[in-house]
Order: structure tokens, then sequence, then C-alpha cells
């Protein structure tokens, strides 16, 4: 039986759910479908692929997995790899929490919707949640994040193993749309003139790095990268203020 603050929440939670149709969540998707050929391929049991996609959060965290298991690396490094790589969503997860929390959000209910923070997630909420009663923003979230979960691991469940017969440009293809997609969604929700800064640092060094050491050329890029950003940023603050000032 309901109760009357669950009766209340429900329609946000479904309101959460409605966005299943909209542009993050259909090149997410379309993005699963290039992941289920490349489980397959990777020889990835049908049990494992689908587990992944419900538990390892963030599809580059799920290939990140997957190289490191066909890499032949132990179980400690390729945890330590899939932690590595999703610690980028930390910065999103301070940034949503403030805009979802009510006064009454219980600790444990924030804890568990944050398995849902990811770029597609954030994007859409933040993007979003301001048309949102702040009581009703969590509720919100989950149905999203549910709604999400439960289609991809569908698109695992049906795909596997048969999305191998597409060729393998379409399959490509298919999970190079994230990335596309991200990029210009973080540059247009952006808030701040040192997400700019990063992106394009980020943008023009990853290639430079790559090319320099292809293993950890990433984190290279991401770090003098961020620092730049960060740099940058102060710099031009510190000018309006004197400019202010005068």
């Amino acid at each position: 039986m309901s109760t009357p603050s669950e009766i209340k929440k429900m329609p946000w939670f479904l309101m959460g759910m409605r966005g299943i149709w909209s542009g993050p969540a259909l090149v997410l998707m379309s993005a699963f479908v290039g992941f289920c050929g490349f489980a397959y391929e990777a020889g990835i049991p049908f049990g494992e692929a689908l587990f992944m996609t419900g538990m390892v959060w963030a599809l580059p965290g799920q290939f990140v997995l997957i190289g490191a298991i066909v890499a032949g690396a132990s179980l400690p490094a390729a945890a330590l790899a899939v932690a590595l790589s999703s610690m980028r969503l930390m910065p999103m997860v301070a940034s949503l929490v403030p805009e979802i929390r009510s006064k009454d959000t219980p600790t444990w209910v924030l804890l568990v919707v944050s398995h849902f923070v990811a770029v597609t997630a954030w994007v859409f909420t933040m993007e979003r949640v301001h048309l949102v009663p702040r009581e009703g923003r969590v509720a919100f979230f989950a149905g999203f994040g549910c709604a999400i979960t439960s289609a991809n691991l569908m698109i695992v469940a049906v795909l596997y193993g048969v999305i191998s017969q597409l060729p393998a440009m379409i399959g490509g293809a298919l999970f190079f749309l994230t990335p596309i997609y991200f990029i210009t969604s973080i540059w247009a929700s952006a808030r701040g003139i040192e997400v700019y800064f990063a992106m394009i640092a980020g943008l023009l060094l990853g290639p430079l790095f790559h090319t320099a050491d292809a293993e950890l050329g990433i984190l290279y890029a991401g770090v003098v990268g961020g620092t730049l950003a960060f740099l940058l940023e102060r710099i031009v603050a510190a000018r309006g203020k004197r400019k202010n000032a005068s």
C-alpha cells in the first residue's frame, strides 16, 4: 500500500521515465547496440554482459572492463581501471546532488540514485531539473535512471550475438554517436567558462598525448588540460575583478 508521500512522488517518477524518448537516452541506447557487438566479439558471455550493463553504470567503464579482461589483467587491476575511469563522474555527482535533493531527502536515497549518475543522466537532468519542484526532483531522476537502465538491459538481452551480423562499420558508427553527443551536450549545458577551457584543452591535447603514450595519453591530457583550464579560469576571474574595481 503506497503512502501519501509516495503517491505524491509517482507522477514525477513517471515523468522521469518518459525521458526514455529524449535525445540523450536514444543516443545512449544506440551506443549499447555497438556495445553488444563488442562484448560478443570479445568473448564475454551473455550473462556477464547483461550483469555488466546493470551494475557497471556508464558505458566507458564497461569498455574499460572488457578491455582489461581481454588483456588478461588481474581482478585488482581491472577493478582499479574501472574505478579510475569512473572518477570523472565525481564532479557530476557533486553538482547534481545539490540540485535534486530537498531538506527531507534521506541520505540512503541519494546513495541509491547515485548509481544512475553518468553523462547521459547528468545532461538530461541538468537540462530539465529546473522545471521540476524540488520535492519531486529525486523521483524524477530516479525514474529516468530506472527507465534507461531497463532499456539498455533489454537491448543487450535481445541483441547480444545478433548485432555481430551487422557490418562492422555500422556497429562502430552507432557507438561513435555517444562521444559526439556527449561533447555537444556538455558544451551546450556548460555553466562556467572553465568548462569550455577544459573541453578545448582536452580536444587539443588528447591526440597529442595519445600519440606520445597510447596507454596513459588520456590521463595526461586530463591532468594537463584540467590544470590549464583551472589556471585560465582563475586568470579571467582575476582580470574581471580588477576591471570591476577600477
